[in-house]
Formats: structure tokens, sequence, C-alpha cells
């Protein structure tokens, strides 16, 4: 919830995650800034007032107001922004304004486009498709929920034009991995929350050690870790768990496994995108981008103990997706052979790592291409995940 202060300012109710004794203030995605911002521009196109602020709904539950800046108004257009607020993340993207122009079309449905300083997709693998704006799929339906909002609220029976501007995007993006993954020209929208968790490597993995100690104190024996957010979502909608007793891990998948195991958990299941747990595969522990990749060697290596011949595996090098590895792969009847031996060096380095005392196990995946692999034994850790969530053993 926001607030006004005396003077009209508004003045916005923070978040906070505490990490032992220190309180981390969040911050806000550039999905949700831009969805503020085309809020605030629809409203200004209908009414011809210029808001404040502007609500939206955040993908994770609730809803936040954001400060809007530099209101215009022209023939048939509008246009605010919302400067990014990255809270206690480290984040190039921090202080830089995500702004909107609508226009009005006479066909219904919002059209989101992205114009200066908004990436653009070059290679396949990606959220969006080549040739489109680098806008994710969920900060585009944030986007096309407010600006329907606003146009079902002034009875508006057509749609609206949406194009997201970053001003000196090109450059920021210059200090990312946008332009390795073939996203050109700009930053990406993104965010599958709404909400920024302060990304100090030190909070997130005390934060980490914190929930596993929470959970390990309910009376949990098993936990599922999940690198992000895709983990999770796979989880509960291929694989049907319903998450009670998890934990996010972020890149610290050693970390998380050596605290399991210190709290005295007898089982852990990891679930992970290929491309963070290919890396453990790897033999990295810490799959932060900063500290190690490894992706395209260990695929390329695992592809050559298979069998796969020179073109090939030049091929898989060069790569700047795993998606895109795995169409290689695809194409030369290789998938199924390399998977599997990705799934048993996986497994040796997280047994290697959790010791005698814990059962551990793992299932990897790609957004495109669905279950990829597991290691052995994960086809009874999700029985036993499934059990205990249908009430037959209590944590």
């Amino acid at each position: 919830m926001d607030r006004r202060k005396g003077g009209g300012e508004v003045e916005r109710e923070e978040r906070y995650i505490t990490v032992g004794k220190r309180r981390l203030r969040c911050g806000y995605t550039t999905g949700t800034c831009a969805a503020a911002a085309a809020a605030g521009a629809a409203e200004l196109l209908l009414t011809g007032q210029a808001p404040r602020a502007a609500a939206v709904e955040l993908p994770a539950g609730g809803r936040v107001t954001l400060e809007l800046e530099e209101p215009r108004r022209g023939e048939g257009w509008a246009c605010c922004a919302v400067r990014k607020d990255g809270g206690d993340d480290p984040d190039v993207t921090h202080g830089a304004l995500i702004r909107a122009r609508v226009s009005l079309r006479p066909a219904p449905g919002i059209f989101i486009e992205g114009g200066e300083g908004v990436g653009r997709v070059t290679r396949p693998g990606l959220d969006q498709p080549v040739g489109r704006a680098a806008i994710n799929s969920v900060p585009r339906g944030m986007i096309a929920r407010t600006v329907q909002e606003r146009l079902d609220s002034a009875g508006c029976s057509g749609g609206a034009l949406v194009v997201i501007e970053v001003p000196g995007g090109g450059e920021l993006a210059a200090r990312t991995f946008n332009p390795r993954l073939g996203i050109q020209g700009g930053i990406s929208i993104l965010g599958t929350t709404g909400v920024v968790r302060p990304m100090s490597r030190q909070a997130l993995a005390d934060s980490l050690c914190l929930e596993l100690d929470v959970l390990r104190a309910a009376g949990a024996r098993e936990v599922i870790l999940t690198p992000g957010n895709y983990g999770a979502e796979f989880a509960r909608q291929t694989l049907g768990l319903e998450l009670k007793q998890w934990a996010e891990c972020g890149n610290f998948s050693g970390r998380a496994i050596d605290h399991a195991a210190a709290a005295g958990f007898a089982r852990v299941l990891l679930i992970g995108h290929l491309g963070k747990l290919c890396k453990v595969a790897g033999g990295f522990m810490d799959t932060h981008s900063s500290v190690a990749d490894g992706r395209r060697e260990t695929l390329t290596a695992h592809a050559a103990l298979c069998g796969a011949g020179a073109e090939l595996l030049g091929e898989i090098f060069r790569t700047d997706t795993t998606d895109r590895a795995v169409e290689l792969l695809d194409g030369a009847g290789l998938r199924r052979s390399v998977m599997d031996s990705l799934a048993a060096a996986l497994e040796e380095n997280l047994r290697r790592r959790a010791g005698e005392g814990m059962e551990i196990a793992a299932v990897f995946f790609s957004r495109t291409y669905g279950l990829l692999g597991q290691t052995e034994g994960a086809q009874a850790l999700l029985r036993r995940f499934r059990e205990i969530e249908k009430g037959g053993e209590q944590p």
C-alpha cells in the first residue's frame, strides 16, 4: 500500500527481506516499472490529466504504486516514465528511466513493442522469438493488463499500442550478458515476480541458509531446491509438486547442499534449467556468470563422449544458448545419449558434494524442450515428495 505525503508526493511502503540482523530493501523489476509507466500514459491519454503515480498488480501477489515522471501528451498519444529502483540490488539498470508511449488503435487488443534502448532478440532459445523486442512474457502480461484496465474504465472499445523505451539502454546493455545471448541494441524488460530481491551474494547465501534452517526447524527432512523461478514453475506445472518443502538456492548449489547436509536433511532434490545444471555437471557449484560458465564446454565434452563429429562439436561450442545446443543434438540424433551422459556427471558431482549421509538427486529441463534428464533416484524422490504433499507423511 502506498500513501500520499502532505505535499502530494507519493510515499511508497517499502518491502524488505531480513537476513540475520540486516534488513535489505527490495526493488521493482523493469517489467513492473514498464507496466506502471504504461498505466500512467494510458490514463493521461484517456483523461487528459497527468497522474502522479500508477498502481499495478504484481505477479507474486499484491499491488504496488510507483511514482511517474516526464508526463507528455500529443495528438493521439501520451507517455510517462518510471525511474527504476533496484532497492539494495547491485543492478546496472538502477536509476534508469523506463518509459512507455501509448497510442490508441481502433481494433481491440494491446500491442506491445520495444523502442529506444530496448533490445531485440536475434537468436533462438530465449523467452521471445527472433525479431521481437526483448520484453519477456510476464512483463508483457503486466503491461497488457494495466493498459486494458484503463481502457475498460474509460469505456474505450478499441485497443492500444504500447512502446517501451529505455533512454541509454544501449549503453547499459553493454554491461550485461545481452550481447552474448543474442539480444542486440538494448536491455531486456524482465521479471517473473515483479519484485527485485537484493542480490548481494553474501545476503543471498545467508537468506538461503535461513530458509533451510526454518524448514528443518519445522521438522522437514526432505527439501526441494531450485536455482530460481523457472525451476519452481517447472516443478509445479510439469512435475505436479506443491513445493511445500522448498528453498530457492540461486547460484549457490554447493552452499545449499553443504548447509542441507549440516542441518540434518536426509534427502535433497535439485530441479533446475539445463543452463544452470550443466554447469554443476561440469563441476561448478557456484553458477553465477561472474564466477563460472562452462556450459558450452561441458555440452561439447559430453557430445564428444557420445560420438559427435568435429563439425557438430564446433557448432555446439559456438552456441549462445543451451536450447540451441539441444536443437543441434536433436538434429544429429544424439540428444538422449548426451543428456544421459550429462546426468551421470551431474549425479557424480552432487553425490561427492553431499557425502555419505544425505540422498541427493536432480532433474533438469528446458522451457522449450521440457524434461531433458534426471539422475538416478530422482523418480523415487519425486514420489516421496508427492506422498508428503498429499499428507501421507508430514514434514
